[in-house]
């Protein structure tokens, strides 16, 4: 039809549409719209607790009011992103998680924004992080190590057959569904190698403990350097802790850069030779590379020789348990003498007779007191370590801590509590262990403190839910909610800590209950 004709009669088609003909067209027209989901808003939606929160985004879990249905919604603030220059970075990750559909990685459903906010609506993988659980249980066994090291192997050649490198691949960044298999996540730092050209990205980006040689030296990533975070991985699996630790990220980093690592005398020696090909300097010699044959050398490694890779996602996972091989008697010396670091401390903290005195017994009470027969609580169990009954008074505690405060020089470290129990523990992570002087307190308190260099490290959170258990009469557990201790007692009596934790969480849960119950 001529375009320009201005007569309706020689062009019917440009006649004026009936009524009938107009009511049929918007019809049609709500008919499409009816058929095209409407987008998501922030009200179709109930959020509640916080999952995670990163430098300019917070995930929430949600749930769709209509459908019931949980999602991992993550939150950008818009002008954060602004101010920040991150707007490829979020269209990036969008984009890339667009074009994933595998079940080792976090699915994007949908997205939406408002005026302030961008939001995108992710897969809720509900076990939360894998590096949650390196902490509870400190190391996994065989068997759990193959199966996860396994599931990252497929995700990781998926990713690269996609031409896509991660680059921040952790355990922080490894989730864990309802079923628990595991759900890579966080694609913000992510790169698409637009062509098979460029094997190579140019930005710096990384975890420390996890970061490559080459974006140290070269300043570049490559699908090689995810082989090096999976090496790194392994490594923290088995042995509780990453292969490179220093105290900041520039000794990391030399220690990434001269690959100054050791294994724990107990790793797995398959696991061992691995991590070994895989954390090499040279990213063209790493196992699973394309250089060194691809992925099928990588799923032939011994390592992996019971494991069947075509149905991964349908096999139920082993259950998480703890790798606790057993010490040796030439494990205590790693550790020095351990009685000696305790002479050397007493004789600076305090001038008594000798190394050998009880380090609870002062040999008189401060004048001021009345006189109490309190040496009854007290139990010498070694020249080290000692216990207290807990059936005294007001006034014969009040002797016992200042009995504490001028004789005992752990007193320094329990902010004035009163030391029901004290002695050197071994406390593990993972394979490693540290001799740690540990002192249970009232508060109640657990504290452990370096007896080499006299620094406190730390505490055992404390709460209705810890629970302490003895494996043997060396090694006994101190669950809690977030974590569970991993103890041994070199004078083998496990057992008596656990009586004494129990007694004091008896009689602290008695005081919140009261008499009655």
């Amino acid at each position: 039809l001529n375009p320009d004709c201005a007569s309706s009669s020689l062009c019917p088609s440009m006649e004026a549409p009936s009524a009938e003909a107009r009511a049929a067209e918007l019809r049609t027209q709500t008919a499409m719209q009816a058929s095209q989901p409407r987008k998501k808003r922030p009200e179709d939606f109930k959020f509640g607790k916080i999952l995670g929160e990163g430098s300019f985004s917070t995930v929430v879990l949600a749930k769709e009011q209509s459908t019931g249905k949980e999602y991992a919604i993550k939150i950008l603030d818009k002008r954060h992103i602004v101010k920040s220059k991150k707007a490829q970075y979020v269209k990036r990750e969008r984009d890339l998680l667009s074009n994933l559909d595998h079940p080792f990685f976090v699915k994007l459903y949908f997205t939406f924004q408002d005026d302030e906010k961008l939001y995108f609506g992710l897969s809720f993988a509900k076990n939360g992080e894998l590096l949650k659980y390196i902490r509870k249980i400190g190391s996994f066994d065989e068997t759990c190590t193959r199966f996860y090291s396994a599931e990252i192997v497929c995700a990781l050649e998926y990713l690269h057959n996609k031409e896509i490198i991660h680059r921040d691949l952790k355990p922080e960044n490894i989730l864990l569904s309802e079923d628990m298999h595991i759900q890579i996540t966080d694609f913000g730092t992510a790169k698409q190698l637009t062509d098979s050209k460029q094997s190579k990205a140019n930005s710096f980006v990384g975890t420390a403990q996890y970061v490559s040689p080459e974006l140290l030296t070269d300043k570049s990533a490559c699908k090689s350097s995810d082989l090096w975070a999976l090496g790194c991985i392994i490594y923290q699996l088995v042995a509780g802790l990453p292969p490179f630790r220093a105290g900041n990220e520039y000794l990391i980093f030399q220690k990434i850069t001269k690959l100054e690592y050791e294994f724990p005398e107990k790793f797995f020696p398959k696991a061992k030779d691995l991590v070994q090909r895989l954390l090499s300097l040279d990213p063209s010699m790493r196992i699973g590379c394309e250089e060194m044959g691809g992925y099928d050398p990588l799923r032939r490694h011994p390592f992996f020789e019971t494991t069947s890779w075509d149905d991964l996602h349908l096999q139920s996972p082993p259950k998480l348990t703890p790798y606790l091989p057993a010490m040796s008697e030439d494990d205590e010396d790693c550790y020095g003498n351990y009685d000696d670091l305790l002479s050397q401390f007493s004789s600076m903290q305090v001038s008594q007779s000798s190394s050998s005195h009880s380090l609870s017994a002062p040999e008189s009470l401060p004048p001021q007191r009345s006189s109490s027969n309190i040496e009854q609580y007290i139990h010498d169990l070694d020249n080290n370590s000692f216990e207290l009954d807990l059936q005294f008074s007001e006034e014969e505690k009040q002797l016992l801590l200042d009995k504490q405060t001028t004789g005992n020089p752990w007193h320094q470290f329990v902010e004035n509590n009163l030391i029901l129990k004290m002695g050197p523990v071994d406390k593990r992570k993972g394979l490693f262990a540290r001799r740690r002087q540990l002192l249970l307190t009232e508060g109640p308190h657990l504290y452990y403190v370096d007896p080499v260099n006299k620094v406190l490290k730390g505490t055992i959170p404390w709460s209705l839910e810890l629970r302490p258990e003895a494996k043997n009469f060396k090694t006994f557990f101190v669950h809690t909610p977030n974590r569970t201790y991993y103890l041994m007692d070199p004078s083998g009596n496990a057992d008596k800590w656990c009586k004494k934790i129990q007694e004091v969480w008896r009689k602290i849960y008695q005081s919140h209950q009261g008499p009655g119950l």
